[in-house]
């Protein structure tokens, strides 16, 4: 590429200052430099036409000419960012998003600039290339309307808007288009890219109308909140789960592969893809603040999975409901301290807790008046499958290797108790509500004689003596009471453990300092937030939930991972599930604690 502004933003920058563009369908990351360093079409597990995120020789970037100062931020309720850039001459400003209502096939990729006080210059350059940074379009034209069309491979591409003095670059990767626009106040320019693995149609609707339809998606779709706790941020994650979340009903983990969690340390997944568990903490997280679209969403895609798979339900599909490919490289340099995996070894291992989560998921369906007859049917495939399997070891939460991992246990505890109690739950004696209880009782039992610590509280696993983070959840979701001492043993243990300085971790690794084993889980950030509010000690819950959720960039998104001494995020970009137990300990924190929510 020729040395210009443009192409200067594809070089990777730090995970808190990308921002997330999506429709449900797929995401882009969008850099600091007004760079799209990211996006698979059509789909979220589909190859990506823009990988400089993870070393591919391509983008999408348009950046002011001159020095500047970066900034951004959303319109309120939406997954529309607004980059924005301090130049010597005044403020220019780029309003990024995935056009929505969004179709499966074809991603619409709308950008408008705007000059907020004097006229500026913006550098536009588009270099897409097939297949994770492959061959570039071998011929782009330009039809009479100006407009840019081309094959990227087995995909169609237009590029339309202000692009009519676009210049065409050939080089050895194919056809790049390059442009400099100069934006007046008064007088936005657009632009508007489409990709699609059909032939496109003529274009029905003018950038005008695309952003209207894509306003009124969002103001559809984010609820006010106004009776939460941090309004602002908790419908930010709604939206972010909104944008993550596929018409299929499957939501995507994180937009992202392969970003690491510690530089050089080989801890590097694919998180493109719908995970059971995430789906079940989106629904209950929906339940809890009174969003049905996402409560129906989950329900929807786990049902189907529990009818297709049964005791053999897998810990993660693509949102599609297709099975995972398995690991593999792409030839790629990958994010810095990481490399370039794609699939995720999760398709071949069995997560007893899933089976729990469902159930729980759809007890909180049931109990929203939500669940139908084959949800019902769900849940007793679930519990079935609970009966069946229980007592072999399984990957657990963190999959890891095969134990009899005490939170999976009590999880399926907590499920089978809050299904058989919830509202349209069979009933009465030899029926299966009947049984759930029994088989709860059971599993309960067990557990208790032989995972819990000489010291009173939960432990790991029978094997293993040791604290975790995961042994919140069992009193947070009804398997055991709030006041039973193995309940609150391990709150207090957890804390005094695995905890610095207002962050949490999962577990301890080894001897070294929590710190430099791995970054802290915001996860159990929120969950210590809720474990304190069940406790009903107001104060130590406030503090966990405004300390964790400080823990994003500007443009307020949380990675699984925080770096507390670098106040940096690690891993994959936006994850689904931190966004979800915030949203939770939102709506819960807001109001006293009540166990007849959960069970």
């Amino acid at each position: 590429m020729i040395a210009t502004q443009a192409t200067k933003a594809f070089t990777p920058q730090v995970l808190r200052e990308y921002a997330l563009i999506a429709d449900g369908e797929r995401g882009a990351l969008v850099g600091p430099h007004g760079e799209v360093a990211w996006l698979c079409v059509p789909r979220w597990h589909s190859d990506a036409v823009f990988a400089a995120l993870v070393g591919g020789d391509s983008g999408y970037a348009v950046t002011p000419d001159s020095r500047f100062v970066w900034g951004g931020y959303y319109e309120p309720g939406t997954l529309i960012w607004h980059g924005r850039w301090v130049t010597g001459d005044g403020i220019v400003e780029c309003a990024d998003a995935l056009a929505a209502p969004a179709d499966r096939h074809r991603a619409v990729l709308l950008r408008r600039l705007t000059a907020r006080d004097a006229p500026a210059r913006v550098e536009v350059l588009l270099d897409p290339r097939d297949g994770f940074g492959g061959p570039g379009p071998r011929a782009l034209l330009r039809d009479d309307e100006g407009r840019w069309t081309g094959r990227l491979g087995d995909y169609y591409l237009r590029w339309s808007g202000d692009t009519g003095t676009a210049r065409v670059r050939r080089g050895p990767g194919g056809c790049q288009l390059a442009l400099t626009l100069t934006v007046r106040p008064g007088e936005p320019r657009d632009l508007v890219l489409e990709l699609s693995d059909r032939p496109l149609p003529a274009p029905a609707a003018g950038p005008g109308s695309l952003w209207r339809a894509t306003r009124a998606h969002w103001e559809r779709a984010v609820p006010p909140l106004r009776q939460v706790t941090g309004t602002r941020d908790a419908r930010h994650a709604v939206a972010v789960m909104t944008g993550l979340t596929s018409a299929d009903g499957g939501m995507a983990a994180a937009a992202t592969t392969s970003l690491p969690e510690r530089a050089d340390t080989g801890r590097n997944y694919d998180y493109r893809y719908a995970w059971i568990r995430d789906q079940c903490y989106a629904g209950q997280a929906a339940a809890a603040a009174g969003v049905p679209h996402l409560l129906d969403a989950a329900t929807r895609f786990v049902t189907a999975r529990l009818h297709a798979d049964g005791p053999r339900l897998a810990p993660a599909y693509t949102v599609a409901g297709d099975p995972l490919p398995p690991p593999g490289r792409l030839g790629l340099p990958g994010y810095p301290g990481g490399y370039d995996l794609v699939g995720n070894r999760a398709r071949d291992q069995f997560q007893l807790d899933t089976f729990g989560e469902s159930l729980l998921l759809l007890a909180a369906a049931a109990r929203a008046g939500r669940l139908g007859a084959d949800g019902w049917q769900a849940a007793a495939i679930a519990a079935s499958a609970i009966a069946g399997r229980w007592r072999e070891p399984d990957a657990g939460i963190w999959e890891l290797s095969g134990e009899s991992w005490t939170h999976s246990r009590l999880c399926c505890v907590a499920g089978l108790r809050a299904a058989a109690a919830a509202r349209g739950a069979p009933a009465g004696p030899g029926e299966p509500a009947r049984a759930w209880q029994e088989l709860a009782d059971a599993i309960l039992a067990d557990t208790a004689a032989r995972a819990v610590h000489p010291s009173g509280r939960w432990q790991r696993s029978p094997a293993d003596p040791g604290l975790d983070g995961a042994l919140l959840l069992p009193p947070l979701r009804g398997a055991v009471p709030a006041a039973d001492p193995r309940s609150v043993a391990p709150l207090r243990g957890y804390v005094g453990e695995l905890t610095e300085d207002g962050y949490a971790y999962r577990f301890r690794h080894d001897s070294q300092p929590l710190g430099q084993a791995e970054g802290a889980f915001l996860l159990c950030g929120f969950l210590l937030a809720l474990a304190h509010h069940q406790q009903g000690d107001e104060v130590a819950a406030m503090r966990w939930f405004e300390r964790n959720r400080a823990a994003c960039g500007p443009p307020g998104l949380y990675a699984e991972e925080y770096d507390v001494t670098q106040r940096q995020l690690r891993g994959n970009l936006p994850q689904a599930f931190v966004h979800a137990l915030l949203l939770e300990s939102a709506a819960r924190l807001a109001g006293p604690w009540e166990d007849k929510e959960l069970t």
